[in-house]
């Protein structure tokens, strides 16, 4: 009797436990993803380089060494068109322009950028050139204060130790960004489209202003031991967080300022930074190169995968302490990793959509979607859902 006494003491403890981690699923400001991934997408034959979701369909592109691009169903798992016209290694991709008008900006080793139509089954409807070296990350700027909503621009970052800022609508380049003195691996717009975070092998990151006619480098980051192959700006829902991390009790800026950011580095660490260039916190743990960081849109985590094959979780309401790692995700090391952009809640009367890893969370206007995807030199793709 004492046995089955006790034995329904800890079901019952075992039954609140499961009802609080279903809550926690239920959640999306909370989710994290779990092994094992919902699919592992196979068919590209070299490394796949870098991953991006469409905004609103549940459609997810894949780039690789194979010169391709792939499109695939991320609800189903399969293959939904193969995109050929690079003529060596796409290396980064993503989605962006307005509702209406959303397309595909690839960038490659053949030292191009093609855009591409998914409301014409992907036709290259224009191609840029103007880089002198391997273009290794291509963004879309959201629209706001640094063009006014007036013209769709895209922003480039290549191992010619430049960046560029293009006119998606006419193909002409309006600005080369200079200040880096060495490869520059990726660059990452806030969400108002003001301010550029760029990082590269000079062991920098620096951050832009390209509302200025002729802009500089604003900040420069420095503290890395190695090059740094990622950056990300933190959300406004992970303002509270990181000011909490630096002492500050100052309510988040106005006029789109960024106040926050994450680089990872080949040195094998990640870098929590303020925007006066403090180095708010080291983290360690990985044991191979970072190759992508971002944040939850929750705000409340950040997330990394590196040449170690892991993906690690770290809470920044606990100064950044690192409470998962998932291992064995991918059989060789982990190229990319991105996170579903959130969706306006009533597409039909939204104006747009929350752009890439800078979303804004207000429940009100927007939802987070629980999926992310990884990319690695094992040719394949994964796909995390709640």
């Amino acid at each position: 009797m004492q046995l089955e006494s006790r034995n329904t003491v800890l079901q019952s403890e075992l039954d609140g436990i499961n009802q609080e981690a279903s809550k926690q699923n239920q959640d999306p400001t909370s989710w994290l993803p779990t092994l094992p991934p919902r699919y592992s997408l196979q068919s590209h034959k070299g490394n796949v380089n870098c991953v991006s979701f469409h905004p609103i369909f549940s459609s997810i592109a894949s780039g690789s060494d194979d010169c391709t691009i792939k499109i695939w169903d991320w609800e189903f798992g399969e293959l939904e068109k193969t995109i050929k016209g690079h003529t060596q290694a796409v290396r980064d991709l993503d989605y962006g322009g307005p509702k209406g008008g959303i397309l595909l900006a690839s960038c490659s080793s053949d030292l191009t950028i093609k855009l591409w139509d998914p409301a014409n089954e992907y036709k290259n409807i224009r191609t840029l050139q103007g880089h002198d070296h391997i273009i290794c990350s291509a963004r879309f700027i959201p629209f706001g204060d640094a063009n006014g909503g007036v013209e769709n621009l895209l922003i480039s970052a290549s191992g010619d130790q430049t960046l560029k800022v293009w006119n998606v609508g006419t193909g002409h380049c309006l600005k080369t960004l200079r200040g880096h003195t060495d490869w520059v691996r990726s660059v990452c717009p806030s969400i108002e489209g003001r301010f550029l975070l760029s990082a590269g092998n000079d062991w920098t990151a620096r951050l832009w202003d390209i509302s200025d006619p002729n802009p500089e480098s604003k900040l420069t980051l420095m503290g890395h031991a190695h090059g740094i192959n990622c950056c990300a700006i933190a959300p406004a829902t992970a303002y509270g967080y990181l000011a909490a991390m630096a002492g500050s009790k100052a309510q988040p800026p106005s006029g789109g300022a960024v106040e926050f950011v994450a680089t990872g580095s080949r040195d094998k660490t990640i870098k929590l930074w303020d925007a006066r260039g403090t180095c708010l916190k080291t983290l360690t743990g990985h044991n191979n190169w970072v190759t992508a960081v971002l944040f939850h849109p929750g705000g409340k985590y950040l997330l990394s995968v590196a040449d170690d094959k892991t993906l690690r979780y770290w809470d920044l309401s606990q100064e950044g302490q690192c409470i998962k790692v998932l291992e064995g995700i991918h059989e060789q090391f982990i190229t990319c990793f991105r996170w579903a952009p959130s969706v306006a809640k009533d597409i039909s009367t939204a104006k747009g959509y929350v752009h890439g890893a800078n979303m804004k969370t207000d429940s009100s206007s927007a939802q987070i979607r629980c999926v992310v995807a990884t990319g690695s030199m094992d040719m394949t793709v994964k796909i995390f859902t709640n």
